[in-house]
């Protein structure tokens, strides 16, 4: 059941989303007469933030200043939840008509199974003031959540909003020396991406025509349809008379009793009997009552009786997925089935 080999890339996109929500974001250095003197285009990267921490204090060349790393953004995905507040119909699909070769395909897609996405956004600032300038970038958008809109599954052409909230924002500082002197600023900020994790996408053919079949249960059936030797046979069933069986071995009742539902009065000879006592068989002998009519059984109908086939067509015949149209109906009813 598992192991169907299909991959929408869902959860890379989910990480490029949220990281792309980051990766416009400037500070402007400023002098002591409040003159703009550069802009700076913060850095987004992945990662844990343990291992932005870690480059950031380490310096092996013992050449480089920690500050012209700074500021800099980090994020993870830290876990993924089933959410099942958004739980949909599981038998619920969406349809996409494409064309394959010139053939006409319908493509089928189930509906997703909801799940949540945690992420961890870190800013790591040299001062007070680049860290600022950063949330006030950021945090007017969440009112708490933020949608972004993506094509998940490209194939099927559906875009979806994903809800991004923001749940806490947490300042931190790394001292070093003495505890007096500040080199390291860092703000965690947590987020919840409310998604959803798609099946395969699913082809087949345009339905043109719906057949539906009745039929009678084998068991407990009352109503038979055989096979006649027509051209050795004598006579004509009457409309609705009741039939009676012999046998060829010694022309003795078999004590089996129906009426007429319907006879061909053709080379196919079919013979339709209704209200059996007992089912028919080969080599057996049908009588009219009335008639006097006479056939031997060839074979009989080993399938179930049909008792109604039902034909829907759409209207118009070249009517596509999403079109709007109606349909027609072709009932044909037992016995001439």
């Amino acid at each position: 059941m598992l192991g169907q080999t299909f991959y929408h890339q869902t959860i890379r996109k989910y990480v490029a989303v949220f990281g792309t929500l980051f990766n416009d974001i400037s500070i402007q250095k400023k002098n002591s007469s409040g003159n703009i003197v550069s802009t700076i285009k913060v850095p987004v990267a992945y990662g844990p933030k343990q291992k932005f921490l870690n480059r950031l204090q380490s310096d092996p060349n013992l050449d480089r200043q920690i500050s012209i790393k700074l500021p800099r953004i980090g994020f993870e995905m830290t876990n993924i939840n089933y959410d099942p507040e958004r739980k949909l119909n599981p038998i619920g699909r969406q349809f996409r008509k494409s064309f394959d070769d010139g053939n006409r395909i319908l493509k089928s897609l189930y509906n997703p199974n909801p799940y949540t996405f945690d992420f961890s956004l870190f800013l790591f600032v040299e001062n007070a003031e680049d860290g600022t300038q950063i949330l006030e970038q950021i945090l007017p958008f969440f009112t708490p959540d933020f949608n972004v809109t993506v094509d998940f599954v490209p194939t099927m052409n559906q875009h979806y909003d994903m809800p991004v909230i923001l749940n806490s924002v947490t300042p931190s500082v790394d001292y070093e020396g003495d505890g007096t002197t500040t080199r390291l600023l860092v703000w965690d900020l947590n987020f919840t991406a409310k998604g959803y994790i798609w099946p395969p996408v699913k082809e087949g053919k345009y339905i043109r025509q719906a057949n539906t079949n009745l039929y009678i249960e084998t068991a407990s059936r009352t109503s038979q349809k055989v096979f006649v030797d027509y051209a050795n046979g004598s006579g004509y069933f009457d409309d609705e008379e009741t039939l009676f069986v012999t046998t060829t071995i010694n022309g003795g009742n078999k004590d089996i009793t129906g009426d007429l539902a319907y006879f061909s009065n053709s080379n196919t000879g079919i013979v339709v009997v209704n209200n059996l006592n007992k089912l028919i068989e080969a080599n057996d002998i049908i009588v009219g009552a009335t008639s006097n009519a006479s056939y031997n059984v060839s074979s009989v109908d080993s399938e179930p009786l049909k008792t109604v086939i039902i034909i829907t067509t759409p209207d118009p015949t070249s009517a596509n997925a999403e079109d709007d149209f109606g349909f027609t109906e072709t009932i044909t009813e037992w016995p001439f089935t």
